[in-house]
């Protein structure tokens, strides 16, 4: 069965000793990303057994535990490393501000970063549907 990264759509491999070298191989091997991270569960995978308070009992979504196949380049480089300009923040923090999800002593209660995270995916979502629209209407 031949995987393909499923933003970029390139071809991918799982061959041995070239996961994140900086060679085509490296840079195409297949990644697991979970859609939902599972530290927002209490759980990493890179301290196995350790839990902590999770930031959702349960998925907004319904994608907890659920992944999907990136090349290494994909998921590593861009998904891992989204770039927030100074402006870019600026907004955002107004939004959380709006949106009443701000705080400024932290506490216990994890409902405030729940909360942006829930935003940030809207805004994510929300900016992917109008630049596709634009698309649409261009084309129209």
């Amino acid at each position: 069965m031949i995987e393909h990264c499923a933003i970029c759509g390139c071809k991918l491999h799982r061959s041995r000793n070239t996961y994140a070298k900086p060679t085509v191989a490296g840079r195409s091997h297949a990644t697991s990303h979970h859609y939902v991270a599972e530290r927002f569960f209490g759980r990493s995978s890179n301290r196995r057994g350790t839990r902590t308070k999770g930031i959702f009992l349960t998925c907004p979504w319904g994608y907890e535990g659920k992944t999907v196949i990136f090349c290494y380049e994909c998921h590593e480089e861009l998904v891992h490393n989204p770039v927030l300009l100074p402006d870019d923040v600026s907004l955002f923090s107004e939004l959380v501000k709006q949106r009443g999800l701000s705080e400024e002593i932290k506490t216990e209660n994890r409902d405030l970063i729940a909360g942006r995270v829930r935003l940030f995916n809207e805004i994510i979502a929300s900016g992917i549907t109008s630049l596709l629209n634009l698309k649409k209407q261009s084309n129209t």
